[in-house]
């Protein structure tokens, strides 16, 4: 793996102002004043909400504590979505703070799954990792590691601590000397403008003339209506992590930097507002 600690880190502490209000439908004893919070962009939303949890609950009554869950503008945030991903594609172009409104009632059966605890995240993201690692290596640096380096992975991701994270996870992102990357890259491309929760394929990182794909090459495959100009203008931003890649950058190498700590490439493409 390249060694880019800088990249890595600078992913890794990448963070969003965030302004969480409760719900004006909530019955509360007392006015509830807004919470605010840097939330980790590589992070889950219930991971880092059980401050905002207990902010609110204070004001309130025991018998109209349901289960927690968050909305931005109406739409109900998938707890299991990294939070950075769960910006991109909804907040991106709008002011800071993101503004959150926080509910405990009417929970959205429809639109989000229940999270009983902190276990169901851990649940979800591992698979998410061994999925990964099935794509890249065929599972067997997942399958190699002991249950204290899986137990490790999380913690780091948990407690915020990249140092504890990354000495596991940079052996998911190795591969063999005499290849120029993982067999199949791990990747998901969101849209708003579709039904379907994301795309996900095989494509390798490789071309068969050993020329190194690049993120270009992916969207041209796999969603080429998100790199296909109108009228000779850009509708679509392509963003991971809440930057812009340049097209031509190798996939390989986005894939070893800018991947989520679950090992994926989360990619969002965001319509360009029309004049």
């Amino acid at each position: 793996m390249t060694d880019d600690k800088d990249v890595l880190r600078d992913v890794w502490f990448g963070r969003i102002p965030t302004c969480f209000t409760l719900y004006q439908d909530e019955i509360t004893e007392r006015e509830a004043e807004p919470y605010y919070l840097l939330l980790p962009r590589v992070s889950y939303l219930t991971l880092v909400t059980d401050k905002v949890k207990k902010h609110f609950q204070k004001v309130m009554r025991p018998e109209d504590i349901g289960e927690i869950w968050f909305e931005y503008e109406g739409t109900p945030l998938k707890w299991h979505y990294p939070i950075g991903l769960l910006f991109d594609l909804l907040a991106s172009s709008s002011a800071l703070p993101w503004n959150i409104t926080v509910h405990f009632k009417s929970f959205p059966e429809k639109d989000l799954l229940h999270c009983p605890s902190k276990d169901a995240v851990e649940a979800h993201f591992m698979s998410c990792v061994k999925e990964a690692d099935a794509l890249k290596h065929k599972s067997q640096v997942i399958n190699e590691m002991q249950k204290k380096d899986h137990k490790q992975l999380w913690m780091g991701l948990q407690n915020d601590r990249f140092d504890q994270f990354w000495a596991i996870n940079r052996k998911l992102m190795e591969y063999p000397a005499e290849e120029n990357g993982f067999r199949y890259i791990p990747f998901r491309i969101y849209q708003t403008t579709t039904e379907r929760p994301f795309i996900q394929r095989l494509f390798r990182p490789v071309a068969a003339d050993g020329q190194l794909h690049t993120l270009g090459d992916l969207l041209q495959e796999a969603c080429p209506s998100a790199v296909a100009p109108e009228d000779g203008e850009k509708k679509n931003q392509v963003m991971i992590h809440g930057i812009e890649p340049m097209l031509d950058t190798p996939l390989q190498w986005l894939s070893e930097h800018l991947s989520y700590p679950d090992n994926f490439l989360h990619i969002s493409i965001i319509p360009q507002p029309t004049d």
